[in-house]
Parts: structure tokens; sequence; C-alpha cells
């Protein structure tokens, strides 16, 4: 992947470089303007549709932009019963509560719901959290599914050619039974079934919807990896950063 750096005069949208300080995400950053919260030069902006350039003086909530740091992004084995947002409305714990205390702030790149469990990426910088994000990237995300239900490959093999669920249109999913349980034996028939799934989308709770479809629930979510970065035997709860060669290697770009 690439991504021209931009020329350091040329005017950039407000939202853009509110989360590339690492504030938010570019879409948090858009409610931040609405409502009311970010100034440019002394003017109160209502709308993300305006441009800033290195000159101009930004405030959010009174307090200017912090400098630019380095992108850095890492690993994170996030436990089932923690919510992928800052805040919850409902209160419930989120995975921002459960961080280290040494860790810089950070957004997620996507989420994973409050029911699964795996690899999360985590970075300070929300531009690239975006570009992370984008299915033109084409990086797959690979999940090991446990289904209850009955399972055959004919039903799998419609994922693979795009299926429409509700009238939401989801791209092609490769899905494919585990011939082998966790612990390397046969596996054995039973209600639940282990998949290896593989999306590149990544739409709101996209496997828990294609599965309900095919007529199977599932009962346990684990995200194995996102695009080349592994979750590997990062143990749950624990964060791991991505070197910063590893990372421009990836996404084939200075930081």
């Amino acid at each position: 992947m690439s991504d021209k750096a931009p020329e350091r005069n040329a005017p950039e949208r407000i939202a853009k470089v509110i989360a590339r300080a690492g504030l938010c995400s570019r879409r948090e950053a858009e409610r931040w303007i609405e409502a009311g919260r970010v100034q440019v030069d002394g003017k109160k902006l209502t709308t993300p549709a305006h441009t800033v350039t290195a000159a101009s003086h930004i405030l959010v909530d009174g307090k200017p932009l912090p400098g630019k740091e380095k992108a850095r992004l890492w690993r994170y084995h996030k436990p089932v019963g923690l919510m992928t947002t800052h805040k919850d409305p409902e209160g419930r714990p989120t995975v921002f509560d459960r961080l280290p205390r040494d860790l810089p702030r950070v957004v997620s790149v996507g989420r994973l719901d409050l029911n699964s469990e795996g690899l999360l990426l985590l970075t300070n910088d929300g531009e690239l959290a975006r570009r992370l994000e984008l299915p033109s990237n084409g990086w797959n995300r690979r999940y090991r599914v446990r289904v209850h239900g009955q399972v055959t490959p004919e039903d799998l093999a419609k994922l693979a050619k795009g299926v429409t669920v509700s009238g939401v249109r989801y791209a092609p999913i490769r899905a494919q039974i585990d011939e082998t349980a966790k612990d390397g034996t046969a596996r054995k028939a039973s209600a639940n079934t282990w998949l290896t799934v593989a999306l590149t989308e990544g739409k709101n709770r996209e496997i828990r919807k294609v599965m309900e479809y095919l007529g199977l629930s599932v009962n346990r979510l684990i995200r194995t990896s996102y695009g080349p970065f592994q979750l590997g035997n990062l143990g749950r709860g624990e964060v791991d950063e991505i070197k910063g060669k590893v990372l421009k290697e990836q996404l084939g770009t200075s930081q």
C-alpha cells in the first residue's frame, strides 16, 4: 500500500489533521466539529468541510493540537466482554479502560464486538487507522469461528460468491471447516463446528450475520490476523508494539 505524504503547506481537511494528531478517528473528529468543539484561527467551526494548512491555529476544547508524533501500531489480544469504544453509554467496560497506563492515547483499527476476541490493532494516529481499515487494501482478516448447527461445504461455498442479507451486500467470504481440533486431534462430530473464515470488508457483525443466514449461530469468534499482522501467541489482554521497521515495510511508505 502506498500513500504519498502531503506537501507541508498543502491544504488538508480539518478532521484529517485532528485524526493524524492522535486525538480520535476522523469520523469522531467530524462529530466534534459539528458539536462546536473545534476552533481554527479564532473561529468556531460548525462543519467538517474546512481545510487548514501548517500555518492554521487549531484548538480542540480550547487546547492546541499536540505535536504530531511518529505513527505507532500495537497488537492487542482483546478478551470477550469489552466494548471497542472510548466511552460506552451503557457503562460497560471498554478496551481502553484495560490498556496499560503507559500507553499513549490510541484508537482502534476497526472494531471487535462485545462477544468477539482476538487481534485488535491500536494506533496513536487516527489517519493511519482509517487507512488500515479501507477494504481497498485487500487485506484479509482471518478468524476462527465456532458455530452451532449443521454445516455443509455447499453452504459455505455460497459465501465465496458474496451474499445479500437483509438488504446488505457482503463481498465474497472464504470459509472452510477445520479438519482438526485446536490440539491437533481429529475433529469429533458434534453440534459445534470450528471454521476458518477470511474476509476483506469487515462490516458490522458481518460473520455473525452471514452465519445466521446459513442457519448457524456463532458461539465463539476469534480474530487471528489482520492483513500481515498476526495474533500469534500474544496472551489475552496483552499488548505488543509492532516495530517501526516492520510497520514501514508493510505500509510501503515512510511513517
